[in-house]
């Protein structure tokens, strides 16, 4: 964790969080000490101590919610302590406000994690938009019927003729954008169940899900709209974390599709097999140094060569595009505004969504990998992830063990460690990062062009540090190039 600005925590003056934050019966907030805590400008930190290292930080109160606003439930290894001075403030504040400190007004509702300030309609799930609350308080069923009905209305436009490229567009965005949410509200809720008993009320949840998913492959494998889908992406963006999840899960669809044809129609593979050594050799075998510089090849860096994605593997991909995100909570940016920055809070959406999708349902295992597996950056110091932490322990019983390939199409070289990267897992990066630096909503940085995009992420991601990989890389932008004619 980042450091905060100076403590105001002194010896013996600490209170715990949770006797300030959580009612009698432990489990619902005070809500008026909640909603000082996140919407006045205090910016109240909190003493993290780690009851097994004695480790002690100081962190953002509003940065550790956002992140997981369930935190002072959990616990764990971590304990949470605000300082006598900041109670003070908080108290005087509360009694300003409702003229009591403990109590919430009579009727008022319990367990409710959403607050909202009335003086300015704040929500503090923004994150989600404006659509999640009211998917919030539908029961498991209704939601479910939502995402049967958006698979029908998906089916509907397969079987007609003659497509209108908008109508078309606005229904994969609005059915991405609700399966999205009914997700995160499910498997959130999942999280605090035994994992048998989760993956069974989750499971009409997969199921439903995969079948909008299949849907929209079929729409967007025909090609016919993909350039006005990219200008309605863009158009639509709010800055929500919902439309980033949407934006990343339908071009990921459209941008293999793309691949699929292009491996297809053309001499692509030729050609990079032409081009390799000028262009591409140095990077593997950096990636390499272990393997004999003349074996080094096109079928060394994919392991059994270059090929098309099958339909039912870019259904099982695209589940895992759409909920790559699943664990991040409201209000975190995909990246942070550099003041906030907090590696350990942004790394944490990769371990929350990972343990859910992989716990908590039934989603095929390739989904769970790609949620834990997309910010490896082939085990360069600014990436995270669960495989360099696996990689690691096997390391440790398996002392001359290496990654004879670089990246796999397939499941169980992955899991075997014979390779370096899963390959949606490395397609996901690449458009990830793209979003994140095209998205015209972003707070702290003027957002990019997609030419800006592509030659910033070529510089920073491949030239100066070996992140992305360059051939899924120069792929990547011969799509982007073809559907904003640049």
């Amino acid at each position: 964790m980042a450091e905060n600005k100076k403590s105001t925590h002194g010896e013996g003056s600490d209170i715990p969080l949770s006797k300030v934050l959580l009612m009698p019966d432990g489990k619902s907030m005070n809500k008026i000490c909640l909603e000082i805590l996140l919407h006045d400008d205090m910016d109240i930190p909190v003493l993290c101590i780690n009851h097994e290292t004695q480790k002690k930080r100081n962190m953002p109160f509003k940065v550790m919610y956002h992140n997981n606003n369930h935190f002072v439930h959990q616990g764990g290894s971590w304990d949470y302590y605000l300082s006598g001075e900041d109670l003070k403030k908080i108290k005087e504040k509360a009694a300003a406000r409702t003229g009591n400190w403990n109590n919430e007004k009579p009727g008022a509702e319990k367990d409710k994690d959403t607050v909202k300030v009335k003086d300015t309609g704040t929500d503090i799930t923004d994150g989600f938009g404006k659509e999640y609350n009211t998917l919030l308080s539908m029961p498991t069923e209704a939601k479910i019927n939502v995402l049967d009905n958006n698979k029908k209305q998906l089916n509907k436009l397969i079987k007609q003729k003659e497509k209108d490229s908008a109508v078309v567009t606005e229904a994969l965005v609005d059915t991405a954008r609700n399966a999205a949410l009914i997700n995160h509200t499910v498997i959130e809720e999942a999280m605090y169940l035994g994992d048998e008993e989760a993956k069974k009320i989750t499971r009409g949840l997969v199921a439903a899900t995969q079948e909008m998913v299949n849907s929209s492959v079929s729409l967007l494998s025909e090609d016919v709209f993909n350039n006005d889908l990219m200008n309605t992406l863009v158009e639509k963006s709010n800055g929500t974390i919902v439309q980033h999840m949407t934006r990343v899960y339908l071009n990921g669809i459209s941008f293999l599709s793309y691949y699929n044809k292009l491996l297809s129609t053309s001499s692509a593979i030729n050609k990079l097999r032409i081009s390799f050594n000028i262009k591409y050799h140095n990077f593997y075998r950096d990636l390499m140094p272990h393997i004999d510089e003349d074996k080094i090849i096109l079928e060394r860096v994919f392991l059994g060569g270059m090929r098309a994605v099958s339909t039912e593997l870019l259904q099982h991909w695209a589940v895992g595009f759409l909920i790559h995100d699943i664990g991040k909570a409201s209000a975190v940016q995909y990246h942070e505004g550099e003041a906030a920055y907090n590696r350990d809070i942004v790394i944490e959406h990769v371990k929350l969504g990972y343990k859910s999708v992989v716990t908590k349902t039934n989603y095929p295992r390739e989904a769970g990998l790609i949620t834990g597996y997309h910010h490896e950056y082939y085990g360069d110091p600014a990436g995270y992830g669960f495989y360099r932490a696996y990689l690691e322990h096997y390391k440790k019983t398996n002392h001359t063990a290496k990654q004879d390939y670089c990246i796999t199409f397939e499941l169980k070289p992955i899991l075997d460690f014979e390779a370096l990267a899963y390959f949606p897992a490395k397609v996901l990066e690449i458009i990830d990062v793209y979003d994140s630096v095209t998205d015209p909503h972003r707070t702290y940085r003027k957002a990019l062009t997609p030419e800006e995009a592509l030659a910033m992420m070529r510089d920073e991601f491949i030239r100066k540090h070996r992140k992305l990989d360059p051939i899924l890389f120069d792929l990547f932008s011969g799509f982007i190039r073809e559907k904003f004619k640049i």
